[in-house]
């Protein structure tokens, strides 16, 4: 099966309730783990989703993320090359609501040969990623 990246903004529709795509995300996410999908994000990821989760859930929401959801995915770390590739391909695009979050996202992705994501922002099918 294709590694399936997992977005920041998967983990924050799955914990907090009042997010827009909460419902769709939990179904998602139900689906991928059944399926046995293999599930991994970045560390940049993981500090982007806790920064996020603990300033607009709080503390108890840190904790069913790293708990609860992160066990089920492989945290892939960003090394020197993919962090130089993403900063180049930030600086290239000279877009202000572009992250080098997303940007380290995008190459890590394509490095593992992954596709689709389980994410629901919408760089990444700019990028020609699909959905999980």
């Amino acid at each position: 099966m294709t590694p399936v990246f997992v977005d920041t903004s998967a983990f924050l529709a799955l914990l907090d309730a009042d997010d827009g795509h909460h419902g769709e995300a939990a179904e998602r996410w139900v689906r991928l783990t059944c399926e046995g999908a293999q599930l991994f994000t970045s560390n940049y990821v993981v500090v982007e989703t806790t920064a996020v989760v603990q300033h607009r859930l709080g503390v108890e929401a840190v904790r069913a993320f790293t708990g609860d959801l992160l066990p089920l995915v492989e945290v892939e770390f960003v090394d020197a090359g993919v962090h130089a590739a993403a900063t180049a391909a930030l600086l290239a695009a000279g877009r202000r609501h572009l992250s080098l979050v997303d940007c380290s996202s995008f190459e890590l992705m394509r490095r593992a040969g992954a596709d689709p994501v389980f994410g629901f922002d919408r760089h990444f099918s700019e990028q020609g990623f699909g959905e999980a």
